[in-house]
């Protein structure tokens, strides 16, 4: 148990000399095949004058950031995942390249899954992750491991109570309000196609780019509204 922890321990320093501001293991067991049956999940933040920009419109440097820190994330996973092979274990990182999407946003495995397993956040009524530290201004991703890690205690249960101020602004109505629950198929919370219909319009209006992108939900959370007061945030999660 010992070995285990201070395995799960050096892990989560390597990851944070990465750039990771959080971190979390995740049991998955029932989730994903046999052998790859641990997830560690990690996070970076939005940085707060990016995440103030989008309360009015789409912006270039959202576009910029959401690129860099996507591969910033697939580095970190990437030196994750080498550290566990180097200890003798399997381990796959979830990068951006070996994820891929269906039509309707879906993968085998989210981000998101590994992320409330791992203790790190709920799903909002936004359908992204919110955390305590940082709201919803975040990006994820992950890996899987036969590591012996400690699993961290996951998050069952939203968070968000009666607060709907992400439903009541978004611009497309896509959000239906839904309270989220592991295993709350994605539809219940999203109207995808609305929602993609709106990120494409409101991003090409403000920048010209044609991608859908938007960042008006979460940066309305009163969750990330607290991290862009300088309330929370700023201490990486290693339990």
């Amino acid at each position: 148990m010992q070995e285990a922890q201070e395995l799960k321990q050096e892990l989560f320093r390597r990851l944070a000399a990465e750039g990771a501001a959080q971190m979390g293991v995740a049991d998955l067991r029932g989730l994903v095949p046999p052998g790859l049956e641990t997830g560690v999940a990690v996070l970076v933040s939005l940085p707060r004058d990016l995440v103030r920009a989008l309360q009015t419109a789409p912006t270039r440097a959202y576009y910029a950031a959401y690129h860099t820190l996507n591969a910033q994330l697939d580095r970190i996973v990437t030196r994750g995942a080498d550290f566990l092979e180097q200890a003798g274990y399997r381990a796959r990182a979830q990068t951006t390249s070996a994820v891929v999407q269906d039509d309707g946003w879906s993968t085998p495995l989210p981000h998101k899954t590994v992320a409330t397993r791992a203790g790190l956040g709920w799903v909002g009524k936004s359908c992204l992750l919110v955390t305590r530290a940082y709201g919803s201004a975040v990006r994820l991703s992950s890996l899987v491991t036969d590591a012996p890690l400690p699993w961290d205690t996951p998050v069952e249960e939203s968070q968000c109570k009666g607060c709907s101020l992400c439903v009541q602004r978004c611009p497309g109505q896509a959000l239906t309000g839904a309270t989220w629950r592991p295993g709350l198929p994605r539809e219940v919370l999203l109207r995808k196609e609305i929602c993609q219909e709106t990120q494409l319009r409101r991003m090409k209006a403000a920048t010209g780019i044609d991608t859908d992108l938007c960042g008006l939900c979460f940066a309305v959370c009163p969750h990330t509204q607290r991290y862009l007061r300088g309330r929370a945030g700023g201490k990486a999660h290693m339990r």
